[in-house]
């Protein structure tokens, strides 16, 4: 595939409204998946799954497959159970991060390990795991099964990085992008991709959508990084300050560390390793990030990361489809929340 480099377009307010507004009767298909597949003999397991699911996420993820689908022109209906499965494995990983990090908050609200407790989450978002696996296999194709079951390994191989890198003051940027790019931008990615396979596109198809989520996984994990220093609660749905108490090595704290005087990298390694996570503490981590300008570094980076996702595309037919898409891109770095 040839392409055009477009370049970020300069809106004042970016959105996901026209992607939402692009694939709103497709996700009507998905969410009646989603609600049926949640479904158990078992009480416990959709009220549980409910608690995160009905709790005002975007959707993104099956969003992007609706899409991805939209670009190419498909127009049978493989995609809405396939969507449905890539929300399902999203969702386990956040049951499941929410016990990992000891979360209290998500999206406004309690999350659901502290309603109703570590075990029956995750074990709620290992049968959301197998609720997905159930749908690929569903589909029928061996291909779309090797992608979302790939990402599905990646993921958990991402978090068990991002784990072993926790109040490790040594992590590198490059280091911490190879985290990002599993943990959050392969399902991304996987999202895209198999909306080229349903389609029966070719390999050169699946590899631009590939790229496009991909890069812009990355992106949206940037700007959260930032979100985490540069917002309130209210914004975020969640309490300021959740990854510098968690001892997360993310983009601002490690451009922070990198450009800071002695005495200010002698209080990251301190804060870090888990001895200064005061609010006092976390009012001194921000100004520095600030006296560095660490927050709009970050941005600048998911910036170059979107727009690698919208070049990833150009080559494909303008419309609503391709527009909605771009936007999305930026979207994802400009949001506060």
């Amino acid at each position: 595939m040839t392409a055009t480099v477009h370049t970020l377009p300069r809106k004042a307010q970016p959105s996901l409204a026209p992607m939402m507004a692009l694939v709103a009767e497709g996700m009507n298909s998905v969410n009646a998946v989603i609600l049926d597949r949640m479904q158990s003999r078992i009480p416990l397991i959709p009220t549980l799954a409910g608690h995160l699911i009905a709790g005002g996420g975007k959707r993104m993820r099956p969003m992007l497959t609706l899409a991805s689908a939209a670009l190419l022109g498909y127009g049978g209906s493989r995609h809405y159970k396939l969507a449905a499965a890539v929300e399902f494995i999203h969702t386990a990983t956040l049951l499941h991060d929410d016990v990992v990090d000891g979360s209290d908050m998500r999206r406004g609200k309690k999350t659901a390990n502290i309603v109703y407790g570590n075990p029956a989450t995750v074990l709620v978002g290992d049968f959301l795991f197998s609720r997905s696996f159930e749908l690929m296999v569903e589909d029928g194709s061996l291909k779309v099964l090797r992608i979302l079951s790939n990402a599905s390994a990646v993921i958990s191989e991402g978090e068990v990085d991002q784990l072993v890198a926790q109040r490790q003051i040594d992590t590198t940027e490059e280091m911490y992008l190879d985290i990002i790019a599993a943990k959050t931008a392969a399902l991304f990615s996987a999202a895209c991709r198999i909306a080229a396979v349903v389609a029966e596109r070719p390999e050169a198809d699946e590899l631009a959508l590939d790229s496009y989520g991909r890069n812009l996984g990355i992106a949206f994990q940037l700007a959260d990084d930032a979100i985490d220093y540069d917002s309130d609660a209210a914004e975020m749905g969640k309490d300021q300050g959740d990854d510098f108490r968690e001892g997360k090595m993310t983009l601002p704290v490690i451009l922070a560390y990198a450009r800071g005087s002695d005495d200010e990298r002698a209080f990251w390694q301190q804060a870090i390793a888990g001895d200064r996570s005061s609010d006092a503490d976390l009012a001194h981590a921000i100004e520095l990030i600030r006296r560095h300008d660490a927050v709009n570094a970050t941005r600048e980076r998911a910036r170059m990361y979107a727009q690698r996702a919208i070049d990833a595309i150009a080559a494909f037919p303008a419309g609503a489809a391709k527009a909605a898409m771009t936007e999305a891109a930026e979207f994802a770095v400009a949001r506060r929340f």
